[in-house]
């Protein structure tokens, strides 16, 4: 895996593809591009995809360790890319000392959601503040006012977006493409340019160019999220363990940022069923 970064003046056309199209992102067409994109490393897709959709794609991240090196790689690429966050109101003070770093080192606009107050002054009159201690079914609540239902409002007009997944993360993220289409956002395209990347690689990265990474992980943790649902791990163990860590065996670590239904988000539909759920566990 090469982690040489290549600038070119048009990196759409060194890959032999057009650098912008109107047509509609299906499943043919993200079929065509991953195949013409199949020799190229990250930075080259990054360098593709920027060029594509100058100003309708961002990187999303949380700042952990895969999402420093994909902000570092494509600053390298365009300094002006659009970089978002989630500020879920309940995040460790150390990522919002990163968050400032980043901002300094890089001279660059972070771009930060926020829940939707009233839904968040709901869920908590009705289920108490730290209802994802009692359920599944109420973490999975408080996952979707506060992560889940902001990216969806934060993506609209969007025409792709950035994430850190890889493969090796989780099981739940093994068969995660390089391009994909992403059917919860309106069928834009989502880049993991990262799937392929082994642990060592991105702290490799990490070191060599001596990005900044959250200092959580000098102090065990490996997965990085609300402070409540986040503690360190023992070595050996999976690099998602150490979250909602008190969850019966089995249960999936993720919360539906990246493997929710489609269109489940802020929509009447899942509004409504958001609520009937808070209901149910205000009266259990």
């Amino acid at each position: 895996m090469s982690l040489t970064l290549k600038k070119v003046s048009n990196p759409a056309e060194s890959l032999g593809l057009p650098a912008d199209d109107d047509e509609p992102h299906d499943s043919a067409t993200v079929d065509a591009w991953r195949t013409s994109l199949a020799a190229a490393d990250a930075s080259e897709i990054l360098q593709w995809a920027l060029g594509r959709w100058p100003g309708r794609i961002a990187l999303c991240t949380a700042f952990q360790a895969e999402g420093s090196v994909l902000l570092d790689m494509a600053w390298r690429i365009n300094p002006n890319l659009r970089v978002m966050t989630l500020d879920t109101g309940r995040l460790p003070q150390e990522t919002h000392d990163l968050i400032e770093r980043v901002r300094w080192r890089y001279g660059i606009r972070v771009e930060v959601h926020t829940p939707d107050s009233h839904a968040v002054d709901a869920m908590m009159s009705t289920s108490g503040p730290n209802l994802f201690y009692h359920s599944v079914e109420g973490r999975q609540a408080c996952c979707h006012i506060r992560k889940v239902a902001p990216l969806k409002l934060a993506l609209k007009g969007f025409s792709a977006w950035i994430t850190g997944l890889r493969r090796e993360q989780a099981s739940s993220r093994a068969g995660v493409r390089r391009l994909e289409i992403d059917p919860a956002h309106g069928n834009i395209v989502k880049l993991n340019p990262l799937a392929d990347w082994t642990h060592e690689a991105v702290w490799t990265y990490l070191r060599t160019h001596d990005v900044p990474f959250h200092p959580l992980y000098d102090q065990g943790y490996t997965s990085i999220g609300c402070t409540p649902c986040t503690r360190p791990v023992e070595a050996g163990q999976d690099q998602r363990s150490g979250r909602w860590w008190w969850e019966a065996a089995g249960t999936s670590k993720e919360c539906g940022l990246h493997f929710a239904r489609p269109e489940a988000s802020l929509d009447d539909a899942s509004r409504e069923a958001t609520e009937e759920q808070l209901t149910r566990l205000g009266r259990s």
